[in-house]
Parts: structure tokens; C-alpha cells; sequence
């Protein structure tokens, strides 16, 4: 039901530090704005969440409606990371512990991200928010409890992040994730020694082995025809 329905966008910013990150960002944005335009039209929740830089939004109406949300008693003590979990999961299937920069030479690590990318349309009736407390706060108020996880990166944000995979299935949501809407940061040169998309799809098997199924954002497309 559309109505109880949200997308939350992670960390689709305008640039990323690594040069491939901010490539495949690109390729990927054009892609997951038609998903968000058809989503919207049927009554879907669009939450905006570009970690980081959500101050770059303050006084805008889709900033301002996220700000002003009442934080549930339950939602009030939401970590701001999740950790991986080694109760509930294994360790991750790829090594990305350096950073997971698959480009060569390798690019510098800095913070390169200043705002959203610029061809994922944010619309009127749409929130911006970086924060677990206000977005599951503002789900439970509108008795949404579906949640499609989109964006970057699978390994890290879109499972760790306050509002992400973890975090909306300690909240009690029915949690997706759009598995060609999302990418890992992983060097094939790391174990377990695999192609950068071998590897992204390492991790989206993890997720659907221990946290949540995924869909393609096709087949979501055709279901809100």
C-alpha cells in the first residue's frame, strides 16, 4: 500500500571522494529518480537523507517538515551508527578496509560531498533528513511501516547509517532493499578478490541472507502501474 510505503535515499551526494564512487553515483541517479517519480505519483513517501550535509537544505519546507517532527519515546534512543551485528550476521563477505577505493591510482580520502546530487528531483511534498530519530519518528506518526532502501553504499551507509537497513529493522519496519539501486565501496584487489560488481553483490547477498530481501526497482515500478 502506497500509503504506508516510504523510499529513503542514502547518501546519493553530488560527489564522492572516490573518483569511481562518484561515477557509478552518476550512472546510478538517473535510474532511481524515474523509480522515486512513478513512486511519488502513487502516494509513496520520499525521505532524502544525504548524511553529512542536510544543513545545506536548512529553511527549505522538505528540511524544515523533518525538523519539526515530534521524536517518538521510541525512536529517541536511536544509536547514530549500527554496527555489524554478530549476533544477528556474519562478517561482511568483502574486505573494505581500506576504504574501499577500486580506482587507479588510488584517490585521497576527504569530504568531498556538499549536497545531494543534482538529477534526483526533490519534490514539494518530499522530507529531508539525515537522522533515525526524526525519520522513523515521522514513519510512525504516518503509520508507514514499508521501507525501500536506495542509494550507497551497501556495505557501509545503507546498513549502518541511524536510518538505515539495521536501523529500520530494530524500529519494527518491513525493510527492501532495491538491490540495482545500490553499490558497494570495494577494491578488487581486497579479499575475497573479485570484480568491484562480484563484490557488490557479495554484500547484497549478506543482506538478504541475514537482514532483508531485495526487489529490482523495475518489478517496483510495474507493481505501482
Amino acid at each position: 500500500k502506497a500509503d504506508k510505503t516510504a523510499i529513503i535515499i542514502c547518501d546519493m551526494w553530488d560527489k564522492h571522494w572516490c573518483e569511481g564512487a562518484t561515477k557509478r553515483v552518476g550512472e546510478m541517479a538517473p535510474k532511481l529518480n524515474e523509480l522515486i517519480k512513478t513512486a511519488r505519483a502513487k502516494g509513496v513517501s520520499i525521505i532524502h537523507a544525504p548524511s553529512d550535509v542536510v544543513d545545506f537544505y536548512d529553511g527549505t519546507p522538505q528540511r524544515e517538515k523533518m525538523k519539526n517532527v515530534k521524536i517518538t519515546e521510541s525512536a529517541s534512543d536511536i544509536p547514530g551508527w549500527y554496527h555489524l551485528d554478530s549476533l544477528k550476521e556474519s562478517g561482511l563477505p568483502i574486505d573494505d578496509s581500506d576504504g574501499g577505493c577500486d580506482c587507479s591510482p588510488k584517490c585521497e580520502n576527504y569530504r568531498a560531498w556538499k549536497k545531494q546530487i543534482g538529477s534526483i528531483e526533490i519534490a514539494d511534498g518530499d522530507g529531508i533528513s539525515d537522522s533515525g530519530n526524526e525519520i522513523v519518528s515521522y514513519f510512525q506518526q504516518k503509520g508507514i511501516n514499508n521501507v525501500i532502501i536506495t542509494g550507497v553504499h551497501a556495505n557501509m551507509c545503507v546498513l549502518g547509517r541511524s536510518f538505515g537497513i539495521r536501523g529500520q529493522t530494530a524500529a519494527g519496519m518491513n525493510v527492501v532493499l532495491a538491490r540495482d539501486l545500490t553499490d558497494a565501496m570495494y577494491n578488487h584487489e581486497m579479499a575475497p578478490f573479485v570484480s568491484h560488481h562480484e563484490g557488490t553483490q557479495k554484500v547484497i547477498e549478506h543482506i538478504e541472507k541475514y537482514w532483508s530481501p531485495t526487489t529490482l526497482s523495475g518489478d517496483l515500478i510495474k507493481s505501482l502501474q
